[in-house]
C-alpha cells in the first residue's frame, strides 16, 4: 500500500500562475536543505512506517518547495505509418503549465498498443526513415511471418511487437520551465499501423 500526501491534481484548463511571497530558491535546489527542520506538530503527525509501507510526510505549510501537479490528455491526429517528431505539438499543449515549474519531471504515457514513444534525433528526418526501415526488417510481415494474431491485418502483430520494443512512456526532466532535453533530442511518436487512428498521450507534470 502506498500512502502519500501531495497537493491535489489540477487540470491544465484551470491552472493559473503560482504566486509566492518568498524569494525563489536557487534552481539546483530541488529539495529542502538537509539542515531544515519540520515544526514539531508536523513531526508528530507523521505516520510510522511498517514493513512494506512507503510513507511520505506532508510538506510544511509555509514551504515554497511544496510539490504541485498538472495533467492533460493530448490528442495527436492520425499519422501515416512511420516515426514522427511531435515535440512542437507537445510544447504547445503544455507550455502554459510547464512555465510554472522550476524543477520537476514530465511524464508522457501513450494509451495504445500499436504505437510507441521514444526520444531521438530532432533535426535530420532521414533518422526517422531509417528507424522505420530497421523496424520493418527485424519484425517481418506477410505470409512468411509466424504470427497468429492477425485479426486486423498483416501489420497487426508486428505493430504490437514494435510498440513493446520502444515502449509507451517517457520521463523528461523539467528545468526552469523547460523540458531539459539535449540539443538534438526530440520526442517521437512512432506509428506502427498502416491505417491508424488518432493517438492519445497523457502528460503529467510534477515538481516545484
Amino acid at each position: 500500500m502506498l500512502v502519500r500526501w501531495h497537493s491535489p491534481i489540477r487540470s491544465f484548463q484551470s491552472a493559473g500562475p503560482t504566486t509566492t511571497t518568498t524569494s525563489p530558491l536557487p534552481l539546483a535546489r530541488c529539495s529542502p536543505p538537509a539542515t531544515a527542520k519540520q515544526p514539531a506538530a508536523a513531526v508528530a503527525r507523521r505516520p510510522v512506517a511498517s514493513p512494506g509501507l512507503v510513507v511520505a510526510g506532508p510538506p510544511a505549510a509555509h514551504s515554497s518547495m511544496a510539490a504541485k501537479w498538472a495533467q492533460k490528455t493530448v490528442v495527436i491526429p492520425a499519422q501515416r505509418r512511420g516515426c514522427h517528431l511531435i515535440t512542437p505539438k507537445i510544447l504547445r499543449e503544455i507550455e502554459g503549465d510547464l512555465s510554472g515549474f522550476k524543477c520537476g519531471l514530465a511524464h508522457l504515457f501513450l494509451q495504445h498498443t500499436s504505437a510507441s514513444l521514444t526520444i531521438n534525433e530532432n533535426y535530420d528526418s532521414d533518422v526517422q526513415a531509417d528507424t522505420e526501415t530497421f523496424l520493418n526488417r527485424i519484425v517481418p510481415e506477410g505470409r512468411s511471418a509466424p504470427w497468429k494474431h492477425t485479426l486486423e491485418g498483416p501489420d497487426d502483430m508486428p505493430a504490437h511487437i514494435k510498440s513493446s520494443m520502444f515502449g509507451c512512456a517517457l520521463t523528461i526532466p523539467i528545468t526552469d520551465g523547460h523540458l531539459n532535453m539535449g540539443t538534438w533530442q526530440g520526442i517521437w511518436l512512432c506509428e506502427h499501423r498502416d491505417n491508424a487512428s488518432s493517438r492519445k498521450i497523457v502528460i503529467t507534470l510534477n515538481g516545484v
